[in-house]
């Protein structure tokens, strides 16, 4: 009874329209009703589950993001990206996925991304002869590789809810998994989401004779010289240089995550103030105004999240999922190809930390049993999640980038199936090739990241 309560109530708020976070909490009140549970041990879980000290990251990294966003790095990362490949074939498009992937690295977020390297990208590419589906698709899939860079703030999130769902798994202890070795895991495959969206960027350039002009005939860029590329490549440096510092501090020793984000605020002040000179205080004012606003959201998220955790322990959710996957296989390659079916299911309907938050409990000891590690489907799992984000109906990236180019989600959706692909065959390589995700953070650590 309390399990149909949870499961019905909670589909019917999201039916309903009602925001995620306020749904998961109404539907878990309503399972704490009809169990007889009292409403305090529902404010208790939902309090502690937001007092962890190393949340600290999340409202760092976000203001970080959000000061780089207004203090004009995307512009000196677009002229760099611009002056190395806009003299391609579809060198906007290809400039555009350049520039999405290194802005993510600097606001660790798809939704900045879009905004950032949307509203300077896509009006560009429009009036330059390119069409609003292909210039919102590039953008918009682009940018998901923010959410595998080490700003990313979903990083930290999974790493809480890895904490929670690990312990003593199929006979042996599992402690979790550490934010470092995350950070490093994210940049192989965000490398390769780049250069599969570049080949995709460029087959739709050359297969639709992009950019075609108003009279009829194509314009492609001259390549400025590599003094010009050098001279926007030091220019955008120093805002690059975000990703570099939180890397290394991390690596050696100097500051943990929660530190090193801090440290992260500290740069971007430092660098959009005194060097760049391009921050006002109603710039700040914006940016705090919307990392408020997002960690709010965040964190609520997160303390209802932590209710829900335990109504499913307390329901033995997990387990149930759990002999119900295994009564269908004991493959490994076919359970986990199930899991990421399931994974993307859900992207459609819910937001990435939602997402994360319900997900890896029930999805994480059930991968380790079939030998995959905390970080390896960690990356799995954001990469599934952020394929959510360029989905309708939830699909927040790709609305932002429709709004700034004025098309409707369908028109978009139409042509995007090659940057679908991308994300999919990513996927796949990071399921199945384990050394993918953590033959690098084992490189650099030098202990074996699983």
């Amino acid at each position: 009874m309390a399990l149909t309560v949870l499961c019905i109530s909670f589909l019917v708020f999201l039916v309903l329209g009602v925001p995620v976070a306020f749904a998961i909490g109404l539907s878990c009140l309503a399972t704490f009703y009809v169990e007889g549970l009292p409403f305090e041990t529902a404010i208790q879980m939902m309090t502690s589950g937001m007092n962890v000290f190393s949340f600290l990251a999340i409202p760092f990294f976000i203001f970080s993001g959000e000061l780089m966003l207004h203090g004009g790095i995307a512009d000196k990362i677009v002229n760099f990206a611009r002056s190395l490949v806009g003299h391609w074939r579809g060198g906007l498009g290809l400039a555009n996925v350049f520039a999405c992937t290194l802005f993510g690295g600097v606001s660790g977020s798809p939704v900045a991304d879009t905004s950032a390297m949307g509203g300077v990208m896509i009006p560009i590419m429009k009036r330059e002869g390119y069409s609003a589906a292909y210039a919102v698709n590039v953008t918009t899939h682009a940018s998901l590789s923010g959410a595998l860079m080490p700003t990313s703030h979903n990083m930290i999130i999974y790493a809480f809810a890895a904490q929670a769902a690990t312990g003593t798994i199929a006979g042996h202890f599992i402690k979790g998994v550490s934010i470092g070795d995350l950070m490093f895991a994210g940049l192989i495959p965000v490398f390769w989401i780049m250069v599969c969206m570049l080949v995709a960027a460029y087959w739709q350039a050359v297969k639709n004779g992009y950019p075609k002009l108003a009279d009829g005939s194509t314009r492609v860029e001259k390549f400025p010289g590599w003094d010009n590329v050098l001279r926007f490549f030091i220019a955008s440096m120093p805002g690059l240089g975000v990703v570099v510092i939180i890397l290394v501090c991390i690596l050696e020793g100097v500051a943990t995550a929660t530190e090193a984000a801090a440290i992260a605020v500290t740069y971007a002040l430092f660098l959009t103030v005194l060097i760049y000179r391009t921050m006002t205080v109603d710039k700040l004012l914006k940016s705090l105004t919307k990392a408020s606003k997002t960690t709010g959201v965040i964190l609520l998220l997160i303390g209802v999240s932590n209710m829900l955790r335990y109504q499913m322990a307390y329901l033995e959710i997990p387990d149930v999922i759990e002999q119900a996957l295994l009564s269908a296989t004991h493959e490994p390659w076919l359970m986990l190809l199930y899991i990421n079916i399931i994974q993307i299911f859900l992207g459609i309907f819910l937001d990435m930390a939602a997402h994360i938050l319900i997900t890896t409990p029930l999805f994480l000891p059930l991968a380790i049993q079939m030998g995959v590690g905390p970080v390896q489907f960690g990356m799995m799992l954001l990469l599934n999640c952020a394929l959510g984000l360029v989905h309708p109906p939830v699909g927040s990236v790709q609305f932002i980038g429709c709004a700034i180019g004025k098309i409707s989600i369908g028109e978009a959706t139409k042509s995007a199936w090659p940057y679908y692909l991308a994300i999919f065959v990513a996927i796949t390589l990071v399921t199945y090739v384990p050394s993918f995700s953590t033959w690098l953070p084992t490189l650099i650590t030098g202990h074996t990241v699983l």
